[in-house]
């Protein structure tokens, strides 16, 4: 038997009993959580401070290559230019560093006994007798606070360049934008590339870290504000670790009483079949509301086979109506091809007899591209060009003057399905080539070709020897050209007019 307790428990909403579990959850957990968040915040301090010393080190290796790249390219370009005599060397070695990238441009030559023997822009320091044996290089701060002044030995002399603070401030904060303080001294002077004002006076929450440059020529001595975690970012700490326990200890709860029996909710939904009575699950768990959920599901699929009934009666009847709308327009078409051949007849001017023999064979084509949309309008796949074009072939045949009557019409043709739009357009532009062959060169055959070129374009193509681009413009000739160019348009695609053969591509679908 249930206690009081119990049965007040059961009975309350999902929401009330999630809220009492998580209460009861989530005290003890805080506790231990204000103790892990401590301990959190001092790593993260730890972390942050190592990351801020892997900046600093960067930034002062970005320093050290610029150093390295110059001086060896200075000591390339001077090898090579004193080698060549020391009349014009400045010249040959400002034109070897002009196509070096992040290389110094001012520089000046000296001989082994210090004396200047060129010089490419001013550099402070010249007239320094400093010298350095072929092979080394010796750093120091320029006078003017504008550089560094890198000197290096080589055969015949030495090499001064000066590298200015700008690039070296560059190469620095190129990758790294966290540094606030970058000095570099020797034992003279100091070189200030980077310096911001340190908030507050409060040195703490900054980090600076001392290097060695150049072989410890210089010291380099970096400085980089260091992320402090403040009271409130103790305070926001703590509720984000205790919604990570509450989260998981509600999905265990939402889990069992709420997804699972949806599940099997989902489950019964999903095997019913058309036709087939709802037979939804009795027991689904305490949740109230997932009971009342199952029997709205129960009413709504009632509701849902009821609509689907009367839908596919509605579907039914304009089915039958849209075959016999269809139907009707076809024997309309038919009709109207045959009072035309009956009123040809009796016409009683060949040219006439020719207007309504023209007339007719386009009417009856338009009734070939009905009947076969009408065919094809079970299976929803389009006009199939190939029986169509078979059958309207067939049909200009049968309709063409007695002297055109053993005209041959070739068909090379694939299995492409189109939309009816297009097969109209396809339908008149064959019958205006076939007849404007019949009746200008009868003894020739035409041929009809239709290939697929991709998956949504197919080639038509249409020959013939009366087919010729530059002939005469006739007033027959520039009506034919306007007509089927206008075709062709319909067709979205531009009338590829070549000697005995004109084609155009047309819009299909894809391959079943």
């Amino acid at each position: 038997m249930m206690s009081a307790a119990a049965r007040r428990f059961a009975a309350l909403p999902t929401a009330a009993k999630l809220l009492l579990i998580l209460s009861a959850a989530l005290l003890p957990i805080g506790i231990a959580l204000m103790w892990v968040a401590e301990a959190g915040i001092r790593d993260a301090g730890r972390a942050s401070r190592e990351i801020i010393e892997d900046q600093e080190r960067a930034a002062v290796r970005a320093i050290e290559s610029l150093i390295a790249r110059n001086a060896l390219a200075l000591r390339i370009a001077a090898n090579g230019a004193l080698a060549g005599g020391r009349a014009g060397a400045c010249d040959r070695a400002q034109h070897a560093l002009a196509v070096a990238p992040a290389v110094a441009q001012r520089f000046e030559f000296s001989g082994s006994d210090g004396q200047p023997l060129c010089a490419v822009g001013a550099i402070v320091a010249s007239g320094d007798v400093t010298l350095v044996a072929p092979g080394d290089i010796r750093l120091r701060v320029a006078p003017g606070g504008d550089g560094l002044i890198l000197r290096v030995g080589v055969i015949g002399g030495m090499a001064t360049a000066l590298l200015p603070a700008d690039e070296m401030r560059r190469a620095a904060l190129e990758l790294i934008s966290g540094i606030e303080s970058l000095v570099i001294r020797d034992s003279e002077r100091e070189l200030r590339l980077v310096e911001a004002a340190l908030g507050g006076g409060d040195r703490r929450a900054y980090s600076f870290t001392e290097w060695p440059l150049g072989n410890g020529q210089m010291v380099a001595r970096v400085g980089a504000r260091v992320p402090q975690i403040t009271t409130v970012d103790r305070l926001l700490l703590l509720p984000l670790l205790m919604w990570v326990m509450a989260a998981l200890i509600s999905w265990v709860l939402v889990t069992r009483l709420l997804i699972r029996p949806l599940r099997r909710l989902e489950r019964a939904v999903t095997r019913l079949q058309p036709g087939e009575s709802a037979m939804l699950p009795d027991k689904l768990g305490p949740a109230t509301e997932i009971q009342e959920l199952r029997d709205a599901f129960a009413r709504g699929l009632m509701r849902i086979e009821q609509s689907e009934r009367e839908m596919a009666n509605a579907l039914d009847g304009q089915r039958r109506l849209v075959r016999e709308v269809h139907h009707r327009v076809k024997n309309n078409l038919q009709v109207v091809a045959s009072l035309l051949n009956i009123h040809g007849r009796t016409a009683e001017t060949p040219e006439a007899r020719a207007a309504y023999e023209a007339i007719g064979r386009r009417v009856g084509a338009l009734s070939i591209v009905h009947r076969n949309h009408f065919a094809e309008m079970e299976e929803n796949r389009g006009i199939a060009l190939r029986p169509l074009m078979s059958e309207l072939a067939a049909e200009l045949r049968g309709g063409a003057p007695q002297a055109a009557r053993a005209l041959a019409i070739d068909l090379d043709l694939e299995t492409i399905h189109t939309t009816q739009d297009v097969a109209v357009s396809v339908a008149f532009l064959i019958t205006e080539i076939i007849e404007y062959a019949m009746l200008r060169r009868p003894d020739e055959p035409v041929e009809v070709s239709l290939r697929r070129t991709s998956e949504l374009t197919a080639r038509l193509e249409l020959s013939s020897p009366v087919l010729v681009p530059d002939e005469a413009e006739t007033p027959d000739k520039q009506q034919f050209e306007r007509v089927i160019g206008g075709l062709a348009k319909q067709l979205r695609s531009a009338l590829d007019r070549k000697l005995g053969r004109y084609s155009v591509d047309l819009p299909v679908f894809p391959e079943p």
